[in-house]
């Protein structure tokens, strides 16, 4: 073996689970970022963690609101996913940009998108620094699943977003 960075150990890696983030903007409207990192960490009680950027805006609604649904998306919004981790959601409703037809979920004001193989509904417990990411620590309040969608990954170091079988 020899000494490599950790983006290169990100790229050994993969696939990692392609996660997109929805949270409500002040106007109401639903922000979508996409992330590649989230984990469960608990089944009683029921509790989910993933972390994001510092600068990123929809860290701060979920700081703000205290609400965020995890989703993972299926294949055919695989282009606006990618779409949505390279834009920023501050100035932009990424779901128009993009063309993702949102819906919405029982009991929350937070929207996601149609092809979404997994939503899973939390509220914020805790957030730590860790870095120049923020992890966040959510309880689980409700989950729902589409087994007809077909989950996405990143691979290469997030570079391609595809389904576990044609990632490579």
């Amino acid at each position: 073996m020899k000494e490599i960075t950790l983006p290169k150990a990100s790229q050994l890696t993969s696939p990692n689970p392609v996660t997109v983030v929805c949270t409500q903007k002040p106007d109401g409207s639903t922000n979508l970022a996409t992330v590649s990192w989230w984990t469960y960490l608990s089944y009683n009680p029921n509790m989910i963690a993933y972390a994001m950027a510092k600068t990123s805006y929809s860290g701060e609604m979920v700081r703000s609101n205290k609400k965020v649904i995890l989703t993972i998306p299926g294949t055919q919004i695989a282009e606006a996913v990618l779409g949505c981790g390279m834009t920023t959601g501050r100035d932009t409703d990424k779901a128009a940009k993009f063309g993702i037809e949102l819906i919405p979920v029982e009991g929350s004001s937070i929207q996601i998108p149609a092809h979404s193989r997994v939503a899973i509904v939390c509220s914020l417990k805790e957030y730590h620094e860790t870095g120049d990411h923020y992890l966040y620590i959510c309880d689980v309040e409700k989950v729902y699943g589409d087994e007809e969608e077909e989950a996405l990954f990143a691979w290469n170091g997030y570079r391609k977003i595809a389904p576990a079988k044609q990632g490579e």
